[in-house]
């Protein structure tokens, strides 16, 4: 008779609890919203950053 194998215990880390309860947070936003809810639309762009938009509406054409 062969000796059985002992089955290792699961063990739910902290790091995965946080994994499940985001993700059943996405899965119940999407359920509500019919998609994923992006809270942050635009992102901060930097003054450095040439912009022929920008320069158009400082200098109105005449």
């Amino acid at each position: 008779m062969k000796p059985r194998k002992k089955q290792k215990k699961l063990r739910i880390t902290e790091a995965d609890f946080m994994l499940a309860n985001r993700r059943a947070a996405r899965l119940e936003e999407i359920e509500l919203h019919g998609k994923p809810v992006s809270f942050r639309k635009v992102l901060q762009k930097s003054q450095k950053v040439y912009s022929r938009k920008r320069l158009k509406k400082e200098i109105p054409s005449d």
